[in-house]
């Protein structure tokens, strides 16, 4: 990784716009803009403190290409840690290729996906799974992403990893240093005390652990299968969630063959709507296979919306579908509710308590729906000092550190020698380690770095 040069990129989206930025990084990066930067004042950017703003122009020998808002960031009190200049030039895109291929041809070479942030990461401005929380701010779509990426950004997941990591390091240093002892068969390490910390250890871990179940789905929409016998009106349902005729609704049995998926925000989350091939007996081998996909949307899905219309309900269906899949939460919902007598409704709430009425045709009960969803998913837990774990590098970092965790304290109940002990301590460290950067190599931030925006 080349790390002394100095780089630069469009930090805008590109296409036409009112402004766009172009963010130049290294420790020439403010003599390479000052030679090509005239101030309406004769100022010298070289001369200038840093975090100041400079009105001018940007120069290719005698030819201005425009005028710009040129942004001073002196090392180290910069995004990377080195010597930064953002270029506020006009949007459009002839100006911004104009002003590229000038600082290239000055000395400067195109920045890779997320090199500025991996420079922030080297040069110690953020950790690790900080630097990986700027591309998850980027990308999140939804309140609870935005709350998950902002919170682990501004180091709430670092700082309570790092702090486990240095409880087990001060403990492994102790034990370590009885290896040197071994003749005289002393314990610096409070065996007690060693086990009382693998014990927290392991439950915070295990509570990291169980909340990526929660972050995955905040990350990626709450999946949210559509199921039901053919006809019940599961495409109007979706179709009514969505606002829009994103399925095709017929009178037809078996319309759907396949399933259909979009997505919604509520409460500022995200849902994955998935309308599924109505579940039947069928000799149609295309209907066969769209019911076989229904049952693998089933599998995936974290909700299950199971419609029926008027009185066609079958309660030993719904507890055949609870049962099967006892965790997940099962929502019974009667569509169709104007054929239905206020007497009927009320057989029905007796038979099943949780029961929603609806009209997907008429859009009736949609809000309650709606609001009923968003009661489901519990986003208390994004407040507070509540981490929550969305990263899957993360995740599996954390498995592992788990696992090495549990082979210390079993060593510890049989009464294993320190040296044994301490592979599995070190092993611990080392998947912790990777969490917020402490251990790494080339391909993992080349793997994670790759999948940046340019510019960041």
């Amino acid at each position: 990784m080349h790390n002394s040069d100095n780089i630069v990129a469009m930090a805008t989206p590109p296409g036409t716009g009112a402004i766009a930025v172009i963010r130049v990084s290294g420790a020439e990066a403010i003599n390479l803009v000052s030679n090509l930067f005239e101030s309406v004042k004769a100022k010298s950017l070289r001369e200038q403190q840093s975090h100041t703003i400079h009105l001018g122009h940007i120069v290719d020998q005698k030819k201005v290409l425009d005028k710009v808002l040129v942004s001073v960031f002196k090392a180290p009190h910069s995004y990377t840690g080195e010597n930064v200049v953002e270029i506020s030039c006009h949007g459009s895109p002839y100006i911004q290729q104009q002003i590229l291929q000038l600082l290239l041809r000055s000395g400067c070479r195109m920045a890779t996906a997320g090199e500025f942030t991996l420079r922030a990461f080297l040069n110690g401005k953020m950790d690790l799974s900080q630097a990986e929380a700027v591309a998850d701010l980027i990308a999140s779509d939804s309140e609870a992403s935005h709350e998950i990426a902002i919170q682990q950004m501004r180091g709430g997941f670092s700082n309570e990893i790092q702090k486990l990591r240095e409880e087990l390091l001060n403990f492994a240093s102790l034990i370590e240093l009885e290896l040197d002892f071994s003749q005289e068969d002393v314990e610096f390490a409070d065996r007690s005390q060693f086990n009382a910390l693998l014990n927290r250890i392991s439950e915070v871990l295990k509570k990291l652990i169980d909340s990526f179940a929660v972050g995955n789905v905040i990350k990626n929409g709450i999946p949210i299968a559509i199921v039901g016998k053919p006809n019940v009106g599961k495409s109007t349902l979706l179709n009514a969630l969505l606002n829009e005729e994103r399925a095709i609704v017929s009178n037809i049995p078996g319309t759907t063959r396949d399933t259909v998926e979009d997505q919604i925000n509520l409460g500022g989350i995200n849902f994955r709507f998935i309308d599924t091939a109505g579940i039947r007996e069928t000799q149609d081998v295309v209907e066969k296979i769209g019911i076989e996909k229904t049952f693998d949307k089933i599998e995936n899905a974290k909700l299950i919306l199971f419609l029926f219309h008027g009185m066609d309900v079958d309660l030993v269906e719904l507890e055949e579908m609870r049962n099967k899949y006892p965790n997940k939460e099962v929502l019974p919902i009667c569509n169709k509710v104007d054929l239905l007598t206020k007497t009927q409704q009320q057989q029905l709430s007796k038979s099943i308590p949780d029961l929603l009425f609806l009209s997907a045709k008429d859009k009736t009960g949609i809000p309650e729906l709606e609001q009923k969803l968003s009661s489901l998913v519990s986003s208390g837990t994004l407040t507070g000092d509540s981490t929550i774990v969305a990263n899957s590098r993360h995740y599996d970092a954390l498995l592992k550190s788990l696992e090495e965790i549990q082979k210390v304290k079993e060593g510890m109940e049989m009464g294993i020698s320190s040296d044994l002990l301490s592979i599995d301590i070190r092993q611990a460290l080392y998947h912790l380690g990777e969490i917020t950067g402490s251990v790494t190599t080339d391909d993992l931030l080349g793997n994670i770095f790759s999948n940046f925006c340019i510019g960041k």
